[in-house]
């Protein structure tokens, strides 16, 4: 992965039954040589997965502009012109927009073999699924959320936003790897913030945040450390981190096993994360670490100057 220099805003457009064009927003970054765009990008919000697995491989035709960063990188601008359709399974999708006249030269990109990965894991058992949702409520009541809140979500189920919405935080922020499921919660919730990548690299203009879910910190590819920094410089004083896993260390070794290249770590034990923590101003509040449900919340404290 490349040094990343900004986000592009990438929107997504439906054609409805109306032959009008939803647009949906969201936040993607780049690299000195390289634009991240997962093949993600070519599903629907409306649209359920047919497999976990999508291997398209789309020629798309975008319109950049040069003025939009201070790198003077190229930037995909706010629309997307169709240059083909796709079949996925027995679906047909096809994704455009119109581009307004002034925007510039036109460029191809060719995207070659990208995956999605499966995130199914993050789904609910519907065998529990009221024992699950009860758990999620437990984790969202931990962020103590109100109505001025600045809240991040990293690496969660639409389940789980669903819930944080329903506590009318003043900004929702989540962020996720799959770009087809940041576009399943943009089509429900347009006010929501959605940047597709990895936390490390969101910027700090939505800051600074009063609350941070860590919904699935094993899927995290980065140090414990590094991922505190972040938050260090993230955070407003007395925000609060929650870390969790509703199904707890035991279901999450099973996970690891069955998804080991999408969950690369495992939760960390309560001597880990309160030495790492201390080091960026954290301090943990509570720790909860049973078979079947873990949950921690740690405070920040700024640093004095």
């Amino acid at each position: 992965m490349g040094v990343v220099f900004g986000s592009i805003p990438i929107i997504f457009c439906q054609q409805t039954a109306r032959h009008q064009y939803l647009h949906k927003e969201i936040y993607c970054f780049h690299s000195m040589n390289s634009l991240f765009l997962p093949s993600s990008l070519l599903l629907f919000p409306s649209c359920k997965s047919p497999s976990p697995y999508l291997r398209p491989k789309p020629q798309y035709i975008c319109t950049f502009n040069r003025h939009h960063h201070d790198h003077d990188l190229p930037t995909l601008s706010h629309s997307l012109k169709p240059s083909l359709q796709l079949s996925l399974s027995t679906r047909k999708m096809s994704i455009g927009a119109a581009s307004p006249p002034d925007e510039g030269t036109v460029s191809v990109i060719n995207f070659e073999d990208f995956t999605e990965k499966d995130w199914s894991f993050l789904d609910s058992d519907e065998l529990n699924f009221k024992e699950h949702i009860q758990r999620i409520d437990q984790i969202i009541s931990a962020g103590e959320i109100d109505e001025s809140s600045k809240v991040l979500v990293s690496i969660s189920s639409e389940e789980f936003v669903d819930r944080v919405v329903e506590s009318s935080p003043s900004l929702l922020l989540v962020v996720h790897d799959s770009l087809f499921v940041l576009a399943g919660i943009k089509e429900k919730y347009d006010t929501v913030k959605c940047w597709q990548g990895e936390l490390i690299y969101v910027p700090d203009k939505w800051g600074p945040l009063d609350v941070v879910f860590l919904y699935f910190l094993p899927a995290m590819p980065f140090p414990l450390d590094q991922v505190f920094e972040t938050l260090a410089n993230r955070c407003s004083p007395g925000a609060r981190v929650v870390i969790s896993h509703p199904q707890g260390r035991e279901a999450l070794q099973k996970q690891r096993k069955q998804f080991p290249d999408v969950i690369v770590s495992d939760l960390p034990d309560q001597m880990t994360l309160q030495k790492v923590a201390a080091n960026h101003c954290f301090q943990i509040d509570n720790f909860v670490d049973e078979s079947g449900f873990y949950l921690v919340v740690l405070k920040f404290s700024k640093a004095k100057n």
